[in-house]
């Protein structure tokens, strides 16, 4: 594989990326800093096919980043595969308010043929190509130039070790049929929705006892605000105000701006500075949630209580026997909270949907109903069903 020096200038990336765009796929990573920022900055971009691979570097003086990002978000003939690539999505989303489409993610696909939750990179490449990574370069500082050979080194064989290890994986999908089971998964990772930073629904990612409207309006107001405030200069959010504090504020909000020092997690400067003046006017203004935008209450049937958490640790153990039989990553099936709703009498699940049915849903159902058992044969637990069980044993299990 032929790797580029660094990609400087427009039109290097320009030559590279028609290159590039006559590929069945590329293999993409990026490296941020997002640390001490607002919006994460994108210090360089790895691109590969099975042919060649480079490193593009964003921050170089003069630099149109545009040719890439076409690629990403505007050819379709292109596969563009990450891994764990949620963070890479959204920020190609920042700066083009588009997703790159059609994606793939192999730690998504590795729970589709392996019982491996969330496999990182380098357990990843170890289990595919027996290559040990560096990780040394993992935490430096991205945003500093130059970069050193090491660095560049470091990230290029991000992309050229996925180049290789996609195919495998793919054809490994294609063996066992389950390459269907990813299309939703993949689409639901390209959805611009996921990376939208509507200021109006931050309040929603806080939390929030109860469903009080007057306390969710101070909250939503709050929340919008700490938005624009952290936007503005540019800084994390948390560093505004953290989410608990926000919270409290939201539920017990003082009355003047000297209250605000007896708020924990504020300085004492808040009683009396610009920023402080702005919380008390944004909760002056804060009006009580609409009826139209409160949460939804819980999704649950009737309380979990004993027998209905005995009943979801059976479900429990019966997805350890399904994902064991067939290969699979618990995460990929359903969760935790999943089984017990449908321990309390929830039916409207994803677990009761689509492919997730057929392989496991119905017979988790099927379970709750009644229907099957768990049964000791040739020293292993196995599901069965009541109807194929002895007759005594049946008889026995219909006269409970």
């Amino acid at each position: 594989m032929k790797i580029h020096d660094l990609i400087t200038t427009t039109d290097e990336l320009a030559e590279l990326c028609e290159r590039l765009a006559k590929s069945d796929f590329v293999s993409v990573d990026t490296e941020f800093m997002r640390e001490n920022t607002y919006w994460p900055e994108l210090c360089l971009v790895q691109i590969a096919n099975e042919e060649e691979a480079a490193a593009v570097d964003p921050l170089a003086d003069g630099i149109d980043l545009a040719p890439l990002l076409d690629l990403m978000c505007d050819n379709e003939d292109v596969l563009k595969v990450f891994h764990a690539g949620g963070q890479d999505v959204e920020i190609i989303y920042n700066l083009t308010g588009k997703t790159p489409h059609p994606i793939f993610d192999t730690q998504i696909a590795m729970m589709a043929i392996s019982q491996s939750e969330q496999i990182g990179y380098a357990n990843l490449v170890e289990a595919w190509l027996g290559i040990t990574v560096d990780k040394g370069a993992r935490f430096t500082d991205w945003s500093r130039r130059p970069l050193t050979a090491r660095q560049i080194e470091y990230a290029i064989g991000d992309v050229t070790h996925l180049s290789k290890i996609f195919p495998k994986i793919l054809r490994k999908l294609i063996k066992t049929g389950r390459g269907e089971w990813l299309d939703a998964e993949m689409e639901k990772l390209a959805d611009p929705a996921n990376y939208r930073n509507d200021a109006g629904d931050a309040w929603r990612r806080i939390r929030q006892a109860g469903r009080n409207p007057a306390v969710l309006g101070r909250l939503k107001a709050l929340a919008a605000w700490r938005e624009g405030e952290a936007q503005h200069k540019n800084i994390p959010r948390g560093r505004i105000m953290r989410d608990e504090t926000l919270a409290d504020i939201a539920s017990h909000p003082p009355k003047k701006q000297s209250d605000l020092v007896k708020v924990r997690g504020l300085s004492n400067a808040w009683k009396d500075n610009d920023i402080g003046k702005r919380l008390l006017k944004v909760l002056e203004k804060a009006e009580p949630l609409p009826a139209d935008e409160m949460p939804d209450k819980p999704k649950r049937g009737a309380p979990l209580g004993k027998e209905g958490a005995l009943v979801a640790d059976l479900l429990k153990l019966l997805l350890k026997i399904r994902t064991r039989e067939i290969d699979v990553a618990a995460r990929l099936l359903t969760r935790s909270d999943e089984m017990e709703a449908l321990a309390a009498g929830v039916r409207k699940l994803p677990i009761l949907e689509g492919w997730r049915f057929e392989v496991f849903g119905r017979d988790a159902l099927e379970l709750v109903e009644g229907k099957l058992a768990f049964a000791v044969k040739g020293g292993k637990l196995n599901m069965t069903h009541i109807d194929d069980m002895p007759g005594d044993m049946a008889e026995a299990r219909a006269a409970e």
